[in-house]
């Protein structure tokens, strides 16, 4: 018995077209995002990313980091999306769309710099206190006699 090759999950006409990778993270969200040779679509967990986020305003920001590519330039996006709720995860997906792209070229990473596309916003939810009721600020009422 031999023992099998182990498998990518991606298509061997994929693997010479992928561009750059990169990791982006808020909160709990943590997106895997890959630039693929393509048509400028944002491809999430498998669905289109104006179907995975409800919003207009969510595909606006997503696709922001693209804006920066010159007219002739144009990739695909295709990210992985594990954790947090939905603006955490947005968030994820254009800081690791915005590190891909700046790893093309160093030319990119100044105007995505500009735009604040490659800062990581570090705040995360405050831990529960012990004595608080549950809550991590609320504080138990005192009696008022």
């Amino acid at each position: 018995m031999s023992i099998p090759a182990p498998t990518t999950h991606m298509p061997n006409n994929l693997k010479n077209k992928i561009y750059a990778t990169a990791v982006g993270r808020r909160k709990e969200a943590v997106a895997q995002v890959r630039l693929i040779a393509g048509d400028g679509s944002i491809v999430v967990n498998g669905r289109p990313a104006d179907r995975y986020f409800s919003s207009i305003i969510a595909k606006t920001r997503a696709t922001s980091p693209l804006s920066v590519l010159p007219k002739s330039k144009t990739y695909s996006v295709e990210a992985k999306i594990r954790g947090g709720g939905s603006t955490g995860q947005l968030d994820a997906l254009t800081l690791g769309i915005a590190r891909a792209i700046s790893s093309l070229k160093a030319e990119y990473k100044s105007p995505l710099r500009k735009l604040g596309l490659l800062t990581r916003d570090s705040r995360v939810r405050q831990r529960r206190m012990v004595g608080m009721g549950g809550k991590s600020r609320r504080k138990k009422q005192s009696p008022k006699r």
